[in-house]
């Protein structure tokens, strides 16, 4: 088993103003030769955005684009027709594919907005882009984790073109989880989004995070009820 922590501190940063970034992988203005990606994780940005700002339409292509807002509301709109506003709990993926722009926004007047954009390179390129979301309700049951995302649209999960999975659960303090990779060769990518935990004798707390490699199974001891994203990833 391959274990790198990579402690909140030492992701990259871009303060705009309007856009408060934080980048788990080289990206922007922000590169480190030895934080490129991890597997087909590219990116992986938790981002700030100030009430009535956003992204204005721009391209994208041959990316599985996943946004999961943790406070707020995005708009996205692009041109493929898709268009919604997706509140925190819910989940939305775009496959840009052969080419598509979009835009979003954060368009309340009062209220910031927070969230995860994570970008996962297609197993297939130049596939007709697609948009879809959908509300998942992580809080129903705690200590599990609930699967978001699948290659398959599994357990009426959002699809996208690669063998990843996604997985988000809140768990209570003093809890014992057990962790399985999906597919033998995928590697694991650990957000803590709150609380901490102690993975390997190692702890982690708030936006730290673990890549994990060259394993099938871990267990993870919840110390302080914790929200936690797992992303379960092909390495090559």
């Amino acid at each position: 088993m391959k274990i790198k922590t990579i402690q909140s501190n030492q992701r990259g940063g871009a303060d705009h103003g309007w856009l408060k970034a934080k980048h788990s992988f080289s990206f922007g203005q922000f590169y480190d030769e030895k934080m490129i990606q991890f597997g087909t994780l590219r990116v992986l940005n938790d981002d700030w955005v100030a009430p009535g700002m956003g992204f204005g339409t721009h391209p994208h292509d041959n990316m599985e684009i996943i946004t999961i807002p943790l406070s707020g509301t995005i708009s996205h709109k692009d041109s493929t027709g898709g268009e919604g506003s997706i509140p925190a709990g819910d989940v939305q993926v775009m496959s840009a594919g052969s080419g598509v722009t979009h835009s979003e926004f954060n368009h309340s007047k009062s209220e910031p907005l927070t969230l995860f954009q994570i970008w996962i390179f297609p197993h297939t390129r130049n596939v007709m882009p697609r948009y879809d979301q959908k509300s998942f309700d992580i809080q129903s049951k705690r200590n599990e984790f609930h699967l978001l995302v699948s290659p398959d649209a599994r357990e009426e999960t959002l699809m996208i073109h690669q063998d990843a999975f996604i997985k988000r659960g809140v768990f209570d303090a003093n809890t014992l989880v057990e962790i399985e990779t999906e597919l033998a060769s995928n590697g694991l990518y650990i957000m803590l989004v709150e609380g901490s935990v102690e993975i390997d004798g190692t702890i982690l707390t708030k936006r730290d995070a673990m890549a994990i490699s060259e394993v099938s199974a871990l267990k993870m001891h919840i110390l302080n009820d914790a929200d936690i994203l797992i992303l379960d990833i092909p390495m090559q």
